[in-house]
C-alpha cells in the first residue's frame, strides 16, 4: 500500500517511520509513504499557505490553492474534471470517528491520500470538493492533522499481510470483535506477590482460550458496556456475559 501524506511539517513523520512496525513494513516493502511539503506548492515568494479567515475570527485558515495543487499533481487528477484515483481523507475533528471497522475497510485500498488540516482549520472548499472523505481520531481538538494521519498509518499498515511478526494478532486485537482485548501476563509468574492466574499456566488449551474470552467480555463490559449493544454476540459470548453478571 502507498500513502500520500500532504502537510505543513513533514518532519514530523521523520522519527515514527524509523521504527518498529512502521520501519519494517517499509522496507519490506508492504506500504511505501511520500511526504509532501505544502510549502513547496505556494506560488508566492514566502510559500504562503494560511490567511484571515472571510468575515474576521480569531486564528487562520489554510489556503485552498496550494493543498489543490499538491494532491492533483501528486495523484495526476485533471482540475477541470477531477477523479479521484484513491480515498483522498482529510483529518478533521469534524469527520467520522476512526474505528477499526474503518481502518479494515481503508486496508483494502491500494493507495491513500491524506491531507493534514493545521491552524483554525481548512478553506471549505478543500473539504467540498477535494476530499473524498473526512476522518476524526476522536473527540477533541488537535493542534493539526499529522499526528491523526500517523495513527491512521499505523492502524491500518498493521492490517496488512505480512506487518506483523504473528499474524495471529491481528485478530486479537480489541475492537477487532467489538471487544476489549483480554489481559496479559509474561515472566516472571510473581511479581511483588501479584501472581499471573493460575489457568494460563496449565497449559490447557481450551481453558485458557475461554478464560481468555471471559475476561474480554468481562473487560468490555465493565469498560465499554455499549460495544455489547453494538455487535451481534455469538452463544459463546452471550453465556459468557450471562455467567459474568450471574457472578457479579
Amino acid at each position: 500500500m502507498h500513502f500520500d501524506i500532504f502537510t505543513l511539517f513533514p518532519e514530523c513523520f521523520t522519527s515514527p517511520f524509523e521504527c518498529s512496525i512502521l520501519k519494517r513494513a517499509v522496507e519490506s516493502g508492504i506500504i511505501s509513504v511520500a511526504l509532501h511539503d505544502l510549502r513547496s506548492y505556494a506560488t508566492d515568494r514566502h510559500h504562503v499557505c494560511d490567511d484571515y479567515p472571510f468575515g474576521g475570527g480569531a486564528g487562520m485558515v489554510m489556503k485552498p490553492e496550494p493543498v489543490f495543487a499538491a494532491v492533483e499533481t501528486v495523484l495526476g487528477m485533471d482540475k477541470e474534471t477531477p477523479i479521484a484515483p484513491c480515498p483522498i481523507i482529510l483529518l478533521s475533528p469534524q469527520g467520522r470517528k476512526f474505528q477499526q471497522s474503518a481502518a479494515w475497510e481503508l486496508s483494502k485500498h491500494s493507495r491513500l491520500a491524506l491531507i493534514c488540516g493545521h491552524y483554525e482549520g481548512v478553506d471549505e472548499r478543500i473539504r467540498e470538493h477535494l476530499a473524498t472523505e473526512e476522518i476524526s481520531v476522536g473527540d477533541y481538538v488537535l493542534t493539526g492533522g499529522e499526528i491523526p494521519a500517523l495513527v491512521l498509518v499505523d492502524a491500518v499498515t498493521r492490517l496488512l499481510p505480512g506487518s506483523l511478526g504473528d499474524e495471529t494478532s491481528v485478530a486479537s486485537d480489541s475492537f477487532s470483535a467489538s471487544l476489549l482485548e483480554h489481559p496479559h501476563y509474561t515472566r516472571p509468574a510473581v511479581f511483588r506477590g501479584w501472581e499471573v492466574p493460575e489457568v494460563l499456566r496449565s497449559g490447557n488449551h481450551a481453558a485458557i482460550d475461554r478464560w481468555r474470552l471471559k475476561e474480554s467480555v468481562r473487560r468490555t463490559l465493565l469498560r465499554r458496556p455499549e460495544l455489547l449493544s453494538e455487535t451481534d454476540l455469538g452463544e459463546r459470548e452471550r453465556e459468557i456475559l450471562r455467567e459474568i453478571k450471574v457472578e457479579g
